[in-house]
């Protein structure tokens, strides 16, 4: 699926992955491609983003996902 993480400054991250894990604010967030459409606020954590047998972790504020 693909995924784009957007700061006001840049565009950070934009590619393919497998899965991503978000701290949403009423808990973890499992993203897996074809999951159902959902909007969600975040909070200060982790993200984690996989993507065949790599993991990577960006450290992110508030902010919501689409």
């Amino acid at each position: 699926m693909k995924l784009e993480i957007v700061t006001p400054e840049r565009l950070v991250f934009s590619g393919d992955v497998d899965e991503v894990g978000a701290p949403g604010s009423l808990g973890t967030l499992g993203i897996l491609p074809h999951h159902i459409p959902l909007l969600s606020t975040l909070e200060a954590g982790e993200l984690i983003v996989k993507h065949r047998d790599t993991e990577t972790c960006f450290a992110i504020s508030d902010g919501f996902i689409i």
